[in-house]
């Protein structure tokens, strides 16, 4: 495949990547690179060497396009936090009928029996409290300055959770339909990766960013290498209950992601709200849409 291509195809799945909601695994599906790239995940250095002419380029650009469409995003939320929490919150309901069709169906059969039902709906009761437990200990870490796009003063604590969301972001983007800063924005990590990014190209906040980034990167490097398997492993096993622990989380993360009907102060800000609303919906709900109908 050319090169050229191939980095164009990694710039669009690294800003994939960055929203929330929209899947990079998706895209690659769409790119039909997706065989190739899960295989490319692996220990084997000669394995990686031999492929170099796929896997650098489609990484090189993935990273090229974190780095360009973070700084670009980390600008419009700071000057509309908002329409962005708008944003955010349509990608998540849009993605939310696509997992609740993985978690409602199966591969044999499109039947579901009363026992796979209630275990369905226990695997999102447990993802839904998973993410209160989470939502419990944002409030402990200075949540606003998170959100306020402020870099955070690092902690063992905060060095924990960044690098544990950076395993599950990893594995999560993986599966197509799923993403994986999705995820790290349920956790509450997202916003201090994405603020941190941009953070690396100024002499005063540099050393801050790195460390911040270095425990997520670790996280990554780690949920790619050895979580391919390991979600390979339980959705081949029990899709329908992996499904709907993930089906769960989305349900829980509308409730800290919502900013809630007070906010809309002006009618122009309500407009632009709602637009935002859909247009996050629209994104994620036809991206899922596509994988859905080829899975």
């Amino acid at each position: 495949m050319n090169l050229i291509v191939l980095l164009i195809y990694g710039i669009v799945i690294g800003m994939a990547n960055i929203i929330p909601g929209v899947s990079g695994g998706t895209l690659a599906v769409v790119f039909n690179i997706y065989d190739e790239f899960v295989n490319a995940i692996t220990f084997n250095v000669k394995k990686i060497w031999g492929n170099r002419k796929f896997v650098f380029p489609l990484l090189i650009g993935m990273l090229s396009g974190i780095v360009i469409f973070s700084k670009l995003f980390t600008v419009l939320y700071e000057n509309f936090p908002v329409q962005i929490n708008y944003l955010f919150t349509g990608l998540i309901v849009g993605s939310i009928p696509m997992i609740f069709g993985y978690a409602v169906t199966h591969e044999k059969d499109t039947k579901l029996g009363a026992g796979r039902i209630a275990s369905i709906c226990i695997c999102a009761l447990v993802g839904f409290a998973l993410l209160l437990i989470f939502a419990y200990y944002d409030k402990v870490i200075d949540k606003s300055s998170d959100m306020n796009f402020i870099l955070p003063a690092l902690s063992v604590r905060l060095t924990f959770r960044i690098f544990i969301a950076g395993i599950l972001g990893a594995i999560a983007m993986i599966v197509p339909g799923i993403s994986g800063s999705l995820l790290m924005l349920i956790l509450g990590v997202y916003p201090i990766i994405i603020t941190s990014i941009p953070a690396m190209f100024h002499p005063e906040t540099f050393v801050h960013a790195v460390l911040l980034l270095l425990p997520n990167g670790v996280g990554v490097l780690l949920g790619l290498l050895c979580g391919a398997k390991l979600i390979s492993w339980f959705l081949k096993k029990a899709p329908n209950q992996s499904y709907s622990v993930i089906l769960g989380l989305l349900f829980g993360s509308i409730i800290n992601v919502f900013p809630g009907f007070a906010v809309l102060e002006s009618v122009k800000l309500g407009i632009f709200s709602v637009l935002c609303f859909v247009v996050g919906f629209l994104m994620a709900y036809l991206s899922s849409k596509v994988e859905f109908k080829k899975a």
